[in-house]
């Protein structure tokens, strides 16, 4: 049956382990396939409904298996069916070679695939699941063209054919569905890097209850109903001196902008002071915009220093530079024990300055996008992508700090001493990339640190609200949202009953 989703995010070796523990608890394979069928027939039936006509590409595993019982499902409800074997299916064993036999019983159609074979109606994708390893070579490779050219809709079978389950990254090639109904568990490359625009909507059918201890799993999804009393509801006798003071350090000539976003998103978000120390030329227009910030001109280092004294929360980095003002300014900075949130230039700066890593200590927050997370660990933008849970793992280690690894499926993750699994972002859309998004994140970070929310859970809770905050404002339209649109949403969201009770 078709399940609500779950949190836990799980390996591909440990979804085969579940499945194994399944069938040893006394579910037949067959029974589980049965059921893995009835799932994804039900969503196609369901979406849609009116199209009549099925075509299932099957490939030599239980994913095949799957996709003939599908077809013996459809071909009972009266749809034209015809099942295109991609592998032959006399090679099948097991109940994979039961579910094709019982659609030939069903009076299924069989044929063998070819490049010439025309495709029509619905879609139904079950050539290779989670078994895939390495690049997807022929005859697949020309199967998945084929599907991805056709036009038509596609569901995938548990995953898309060519996409890897752990990282999210195409294989070569991959099959781009419409909707794919997942069994077992979630699978992490479903959720980020590719694997967002290759599964399209994602339906989960647990197939049955899991026996035994509960795996740990790789990641969990973030959601406000699990975070809720990451911001306690405020006393009656509260005042500002409560709730922090976050310095926000940066806006470079030419930059002003960035730390402007920053600063207002800090203050909406709940601490009780913001300041900000900046060039001299940006103090008018932010006083104009925000006169709730307090606004320093620094233009030397040794300015700065009081300014610590007085701040309980740091962020640096938006709109910092790479000039020398700006180094100068993420040195001072550095000397600090305060909990701070890194972001855009001042992680750069890092980058080039420490090339080893830094011990930013467990009460800071780095906040890098592909890019910087790339220059952090001395890779690639395309490494850090290959496999975002690593990299995520990887700097957290490195600096040992929370880390927040932005990009579709953001991954936040943290040193051992933190306790918790990955989390992973399944909110926000492509409407939010757009410059000074990462601005807002970082004071919205600050802002938690202030009300003194440990890094861990800031970083998560930040990841999150910004995130659904970015939904929020596309509910009309993924075109032109703007940074400074998500900060009247993040503060409703903070404000929601589901936030803090």
């Amino acid at each position: 049956m078709t399940s609500e989703m779950p949190f836990e995010i799980c390996s591909a070796a440990q979804t085969r382990e579940l499945d194994a523990r399944i069938i040893a608890a006394g579910t037949p394979g067959f029974e589980l396939m049965q059921r893995a069928a009835d799932a994804v027939w039900r969503a196609v039936s369901k979406r849609w409904a009116d199209t009549g006509q099925l075509t299932v590409l099957a490939g030599s595993g239980n994913n095949a298996g799957d996709g003939y019982l599908v077809a013996r499902l459809a071909h009972s409800a009266g749809w034209r069916v015809r099942v295109l074997a991609v592998k032959a299916p006399e090679r099948l064993q097991g109940d994979a070679a039961r579910a094709w036999q019982a659609a030939l019983e069903a009076g299924v159609e069989v044929v063998n695939w070819q490049a010439s074979t025309g495709l029509e109606g619905v879609i139904v994708d079950a050539m290779l699941g989670t078994g895939v390893t390495g690049d997807v070579g022929e005859p697949y490779a020309g199967a998945i063209e084929a599907v991805n050219r056709s036009g038509l809709p596609v569901v995938a079978v548990d995953l898309p054919s060519g996409l890897d389950p752990d990282r999210g990254i195409v294989l070569g090639r991959a099959i781009q569905a419409d909707l794919t109904v997942t069994f077992i568990a979630l699978k992490l490359g479903l959720f980020t890097a590719q694997g967002p625009d290759q599964a399209g909507e994602v339906e989960f059918a647990q197939l049955e209850n899991i026996p035994g201890v509960p795996v740990e799993p790789v990641a969990e999804r973030l959601a406000l109903n699990r975070l809720a009393c990451t911001l306690p509801k405020r006393i009656k006798a509260a005042h500002k001196g409560l709730f922090g003071h976050v310095l926000i350090i940066g806006g470079d000539l030419g930059m002003g902008g960035a730390i402007m976003l920053a600063a207002q998103t800090a203050l909406r978000s709940g601490a009780g002071r913001v300041s900000v120390a900046t060039r001299a030329a940006h103090v008018a227009p932010l006083l104009a915009r925000c006169p709730e910030v307090m606004v320093h001109a620094v233009e030397a280092p040794e300015a700065l220093a009081p300014l610590l004294k007085q701040a309980t929360t740091l962020v640096i980095g938006p709109g910092l530079g790479r000039a020398e003002w700006g180094r100068q300014m993420l040195d001072q900075a550095l000397t600090s024990s305060l909990p701070k949130v890194l972001d855009a230039d001042a992680l750069n700066q890092i980058a080039q300055q420490y090339p080893d890593g830094l011990a930013l200590g467990e009460h800071s927050v780095i906040t890098p996008h592909p890019a910087e997370a790339g220059r952090l660990l001395g890779s690639s933008t395309a490494q850090v992508q290959a496999d975002r849970l690593l990299a995520a793992s990887g700097l957290a280690d490195r600096f040992g700090c929370a880390v927040i690894l932005k990009g579709v499926g953001s991954l936040v993750a943290g040193p051992a001493c933190f306790a918790a699994p990955v989390g992973l972002c399944t909110d926000g859309n492509p409407g939010m990339a757009v410059a000074g998004m990462g601005d807002v994140l970082s004071g919205l970070v600050g802002g938690l640190l202030a009300q003194q929310v440990p890094a861990g859970a800031a970083a998560r809770y930040a990841t999150l609200v910004h995130a659904q905050a970015g939904d929020r404002a596309a509910v009309s339209g993924e075109y032109g949202i703007l940074a400074s649109d998500l900060i009247r949403h993040i503060r409703t969201i903070l404000n929601s009953k589901d936030s803090y009770e």
